[in-house]
């Protein structure tokens, strides 16, 4: 399979991370590390896809940590998904794009920083972080990137099609699939 024609292999299901209208005209899911400056350089510009096509998209977050380049990624997306289980997924993702440049150059005291910036139970959180399930997730979605021909992050597919380009391309590639529904 050849980057440029890659499909989504694993469709969107409850067990992902959404944002807005589940049955929005556009699904834009993004394999992400949190630890990635071109991912952190990516949030932004997400937010405001998000903004500009409110109702009308629904964004869909999947881990794909590249630990040997990235050593706190790993760590990052499972302190996301503890923090998923208190409810606190998507405070917890922006908390990790927003504050990149201090978590990394901190490390694990740094990641500890959004568990106390959130008001999250570090306790819980810690007792969370040692759940199976957490892996198990994070090695789902890995590997269904995998699969979809995922090769780096962050990697786009809107509706299902892996979307290769900047993203000024990428707004009027949404664009364009929203102007077409009635």
């Amino acid at each position: 399979m050849t980057p440029e024609n890659s499909t989504l292999a694993v469709p969107v299901s409850a067990q992902d991370h959404t944002q807005g209208n589940a049955h929005a005209v556009v699904t834009l899911v993004e394999y992400g590390d949190f630890q990635c400056p071109a991912c952190g350089m990516a949030y932004p510009a997400v937010k405001q896809i998000q903004h500009r096509y409110a109702g009308n998209l629904r964004l869909v977050f999947r881990h794909f940590p590249l630990s040997q380049a990235h050593p706190y990624a790993q760590m990052a997306a499972e302190l996301a998904e503890a923090a998923a289980v208190e409810g606190q997924f998507w405070p917890m993702h922006d908390w990790l794009y927003e504050n990149q440049d201090g978590w990394v150059a901190d490390g694990v005291g740094g990641l500890e920083a959004g568990v106390q910036a959130l008001g999250l139970d570090k306790a819980a959180i810690a007792a969370t972080l040692h759940s199976p399930d957490i892996d198990a997730h994070i090695r789902r979605d890995f590997m269904g990137g995998v699969r979809s021909g995922v090769n780096g992050t962050p990697s786009f597919y809107v509706n299902g099609y892996l979307y290769q380009g900047d993203f000024d391309a990428l707004v009027h590639a949404i664009g364009r699939v929203i102007a077409r529904q009635p």
